[in-house]
C-alpha cells in the first residue's frame, strides 16, 4: 500500500434552507483560507448540488483529521447554524478509522473502511 492509499477523507453532506444558501456561500472561502495551513491537508473544497452542500476533504492521517476539526470548530458551528448535517462518512484504511471512532462518535458517522 502506498502512502497517498494510507490517507483519511471526511465526507459531510448540509442541507441549506434557500434563504440562508447566500451566507453560507460567502464562509466557504472563510474555511478554505483556514484550511490551507493546515499541514496535514490534501485537499480541501465545496461543491454545491441544489440545497446540498458538500465538502470534499482529505488528511494524511487521523491525526491531522482531528486537526482539521479543531481549527476550523467555530466556523463549523457558524455553518450548522445555517444548515443541517444530513449525512457524514469518514473513509480511509483501518488503522487510522479505529483512531476516529471515539473522537467522531457524536457525529454517528457512516465507516468506509479501505480495502485493496
Amino acid at each position: 500500500m502506498n502512502q497517498l492509499s494510507r490517507f483519511v477523507s471526511l465526507h459531510p453532506y448540509f442541507k441549506v434552507p434557500s434563504d440562508k444558501m447566500p451566507y453560507l456561500k460567502a464562509i466557504l472561502p472563510e474555511f478554505a483560507a483556514k484550511t490551507r495551513n493546515e499541514t496535514g491537508n490534501l485537499f480541501y473544497e465545496f461543491t454545491i448540488n441544489g440545497d446540498e452542500v458538500f465538502c470534499r476533504e482529505g488528511y494524511v492521517n487521523a491525526e491531522a483529521l482531528l486537526a482539521h476539526l479543531e481549527n476550523v470548530g467555530a466556523m463549523l458551528a457558524q455553518a450548522l447554524a445555517m444548515a443541517d448535517l444530513i449525512r457524514i462518512e469518514v473513509h480511509g484504511p483501518a488503522a487510522e478509522l479505529a483512531k476516529l471512532k471515539e473522537p467522531l462518535a457524536h457525529l454517528k458517522p457512516a465507516w468506509f473502511e479501505l480495502h485493496s
